[in-house]
């Protein structure tokens, strides 16, 4: 990858592992829904312009059922859901256990779309939920508040990344990238909009949160965006998912410096599991002896 590439992988990396920071600030004073519901908003008044600029409006009229559809699946449920994992487990945790999303997703292709693993990646996707289990255990507290249920949250999260995966593959395959991403954020907008407003705050939010929720959706969200599709186009998309590995990194990076989270062993044995998981589901990392045999031809 060039440097100017490998540059902005990184910035996407920081920026969507600054997220789980931002959504965290954002959720303790405006809640999960409204945060999610901002985040959505901000992004799409953000890319809108830049979709009608660009021409795709078309694009977006012609495939709008199947978009909006997507933008549930893929921003409303799981930001909506994160915001509300965030206030119970650190941004540390909640990112290493996003980067499940590539298994789930090889999952739901292998259920639905009959994309049936190779020996290799059947191995990953156990290795990967193996990891799960490493990090979750401890947390599994299903009382009121336990974090037994943000965990299980970010679970869900990831799930809904995957089936919004499998149906993009399924419905939009050839729409251009700009299309999907606007109009998935203005669909999440319009799920997100009544709960979002009958939970706004009762008190008015701080100039922190509103500024978090501007990062939020105006640097992890829209500007996210364009560098993922940008880099797909440029570096293609196996390279580009690879992204999921430097997430973790920045997100618990920023909690142990800006929020004093604590990186515990169990979430380095365990993310560490999930990554070598999500690195053979995805073939990242192939096994040595069927790449040697790949080489010699048999």
């Amino acid at each position: 990858m060039p440097a100017a590439l490998g540059a902005e992988f990184v910035l996407l990396a920081a920026l969507w592992g600054a997220s789980f920071l931002f959504m965290l600030l954002g959720a303790a004073e405006f809640g999960p829904w409204a945060t999610a519901g901002l985040r959505v908003a901000i992004a799409s008044v953000v890319l809108l312009p830049i979709l009608l600029w660009a021409g795709h409006w078309p694009t977006l009229r012609q495939h709008a059922r199947a978009i909006l559809l997507i933008g549930l699946l893929n921003s409303a449920i799981p930001f909506a859901l994160y915001a509300y994992a965030l206030l119970h487990i650190s941004t540390g945790v909640s990112a290493i256990l996003n980067a499940t999303t590539p298994l789930f997703g090889a999952l739901v292709a292998w259920l639905w779309l009959k994309d049936v693993p190779g020996p290799a990646r059947a191995v990953g996707l156990g290795v990967g939920f193996v990891g799960v289990l490493l990090l979750s255990w401890p947390k599994a507290d299903f009382s009121v508040g336990g974090a037994g249920w943000a965990v299980l949250a970010c679970l869900g999260a990831t799930l809904s990344y995957g089936i919004s995966a499998s149906c993009t593959k399924r419905y939009l395959s050839g729409v251009h990238p700009l299309a999907t991403a606007t109009g998935s954020q203005i669909g999440a907008t319009l799920g997100l909009a009544l709960p979002a407003w009958w939970f706004w705050p009762t008190q008015t939010p701080s100039a922190t949160a509103w500024g978090a929720m501007l990062a939020v959706g105006v640097l992890c969200t829209a500007l996210a965006y364009l560098l993922f599709f940008r880099l797909i186009e440029k570096a293609g998309p196996s390279k580009t998912l690879t992204v999921t590995f430097l997430i973790p990194v920045f997100a618990m990076g920023y909690g142990g410096w800006l929020l004093g989270e604590t990186i515990t062993l169990p979430m380095v044995l365990g993310g560490g599991v999930i990554l070598a998981g999500v690195a053979l589901a995805t073939g990242w990392v192939r096994w040595p002896w069927g790449h040697n045999r790949a080489q010699s031809g048999a």
